[in-house]
């Protein structure tokens, strides 16, 4: 489901950027992907990511041999985790999008909801300090986003996980994982709504949760079967 909602998301897009694992190489899945491309009409941009991870040797070739099944509009080499290409990368995105008219106020700094944006910024804070220990086997889900009467914000959540393993990751030795996680999130979420901000994580294993209805609505993506 998750998969078809990507290529769900695609249609009318007017840019499309295939982001790459460069350090992982070139296997199946991906070609396969390149060659589902194959045909489209929009523009198609190559983003070949982790190079500072990857063997250098081998970036060029990856991008010619992915060039070979798809001339891609566009290939960048970058590292999301060191930044080298990303200011490039940007300023050529911001070059490519038409103008058009502002759909929404210019001080209001996101389209999501209250609850949709405070699972993004713990998502992300458990993306930043867990790495690559659990890269895209959990998610975040908002259950309860109340305003005290005093004015602050009372929000439980659910870090969703498939097994116990994962789950002892993200508590850490002695839960300290998880504080830290619950106290970056915290601060982040009071900048952004200023507010005092009360943070409640829960972690559960739940298989199969990116199969659920229900995640895909916290998470602001359509159920595409």
């Amino acid at each position: 489901a998750m998969v078809a909602a990507a290529w769900g998301g695609a249609e009318g897009s007017d840019i499309i950027a295939l982001v790459v694992d460069a350090k992982g190489g070139i296997g199946g899945k991906v070609t396969t992907i390149v060659e589902s491309l194959v045909g489209r009409t929009e523009p198609i941009w190559l983003i070949l990511n982790k190079v500072d991870l990857a063997d250098k040797t081998k970036l060029l070739i990856h991008a010619e041999k992915l060039n070979a099944l798809l001339p891609f509009a566009e290939t960048f080499f970058i590292s999301a985790g060191t930044g080298d290409g990303l200011a490039h990368f940007k300023t050529q995105l911001a070059k490519a999008m038409p103008e058009g008219p502002w759909h929404y106020p210019e001080d209001q700094v996101s389209d999501s909801t209250e609850r949709a944006l405070a699972s993004e910024v713990t998502r992300e804070q458990l993306y930043l300090q867990l790495h690559a220990e659990l890269p895209y086997a959990s998610t975040i889900e908002t259950e309860q986003y109340i305003e005290r009467q005093d004015g602050s914000l009372e929000i439980h959540q659910q870090i969703l996980v498939e097994r116990p393993t994962q789950r002892a990751i993200v508590l850490g030795k002695g839960g300290v994982r998880i504080k830290e996680i619950g106290a970056r999130s915290r601060i982040e979420l009071a900048s952004i709504t200023g507010k005092p901000v009360h943070l409640y994580l829960h972690v559960k294993v739940k298989p199969g949760w990116d199969e659920d209805r229900e995640v895909y609505r916290d998470m602001g993506l359509d159920w595409v079967d």
